[in-house]
This record gives C-alpha cells, structure tokens and sequence, in this order.
C-alpha cells in the first residue's frame, strides 16, 4: 500500500487565509471602537475670548466679565426730535421762521368780500333744442326740433314739450324763448340733430 500524500486542494486551511481573516477582524475593531488617541480640539484665533485670551493674546480677568446689571435700572437717554417711527427717514423739517417786523408793522389790506352771486337764470335755449327743418304744407310752416333725445314740431305761438314756446319760423331760422317769455334766442337752422351730446 502506498501512501497517499496530504492534499493541497481546496479542502485545506492555508495560513495566508488566517492572517488575512485577522488584518480584516482588527480593521474592523478598530472602525467600531476607535483608539484612545483622539486628535486634539481645533482652536482658532477669530474669537479670542471664546478661548480665554483678549485680543493682545494676554488673559481675560474676572474684573471683564461683570455685567452691570444695575445699568439696567437706569432711565434711557431721551430720544431725538426724529422719534422712533420706523416709516420717517428724514428727520423733522424745521420750523418756518418767525414774521418779520416789516410785515407785522404793515398787515395786509383785504378788501370787501365779493357779493353774492345773483341768481342764476335758466341755460341758453341753444344748448338745449337744436332747429333741424322746416315742414312748408302750404298754409302753415311746422318747425321741427331736436333736444338730442327726442325730435318734436311746433308751429308759430304754440308751447313745444311742455318748456318752450315756438316765436316765429323764418326761411333759415327760428325764433323760441322758454314758455314763460324769458330767454328769447334765434336758432339756426343746421339741418340736423345734436351728435354725441
């Protein structure tokens, strides 16, 4: 019988195996738990008191971190002309200076008030009716007018709409006052009726 030699397959434990399954346990230890050697806190110099140091590098003494609490007890400096409205950026104009003794020795003559205005008479007919054409039948002439609303006729001496009163109708105009003989006013003839009005 012969003997058969220890076989080299995958089967066997080989010792770089072993040592590369310890570099891995120790990497990972030291991941989860890492060592006591903690890198030292970083100081920086942009606030010096928060380190303890004044501004020249010398220490920061009891005596400088009083805070005066009775200082608060004390009355607040008055404020300025300019308030605290936070809408005004601009503060007060100053006040307008004081008459001079030339216009105080000489006041200003005011006259007599106006008079009251009298009373106010009816419009002008011609803003009022337009005379757009004369209807000849013949025996009679009829005018016929416009108040821009309505086209109403007239003959001579008759009252038209309740307001007016037809005077006389002559070849190219017409003569009409208000019913109550005020206001008499030739109107022109212009052959058509008020616009945009």
């Amino acid at each position: 019988m012969a003997t058969e030699a220890p076989s080299t397959g995958t089967g066997g434990t080989r010792p770089w195996h072993v040592v590369l399954l310890l570099v891995l346990t120790g990497i990972l230890l030291w991941m989860i738990f890492p060592g006591a050697t903690a890198t030292p806190p970083v100081t920086t110099t942009a606030n010096p008191r928060a380190a303890g140091t004044k501004q020249g590098g010398e220490q920061i003494q009891p005596s400088d971190l009083d805070v005066k609490i009775e200082a608060l007890a004390e009355k607040p400096a008055p404020l300025g002309d300019a308030g605290r409205n936070p809408f005004r950026f601009q503060p007060k104009p100053p006040p307008p200076p004081p008459p001079s003794a030339a216009t105080q020795t000489n006041p200003v003559v005011v006259g007599p008030p106006p008079p009251p205005p009298g009373p106010v008479g009816p419009p002008a007919i011609g803003t009022l009716v337009k005379f757009i054409g004369i209807v000849d039948t013949g025996k009679e002439r009829v005018g016929a007018f416009s108040d821009c609303r309505n086209t109403f006729s007239g003959r001579e001496g008759e009252i038209m709409e309740g307001r007016f009163r037809l005077v006389r109708i002559q070849v190219e105009s017409a003569v009409v006052e208000y019913a109550d003989g005020q206001g008499r006013t030739t109107l022109p003839l212009n052959g058509q009726a008020c616009v945009g009005k």
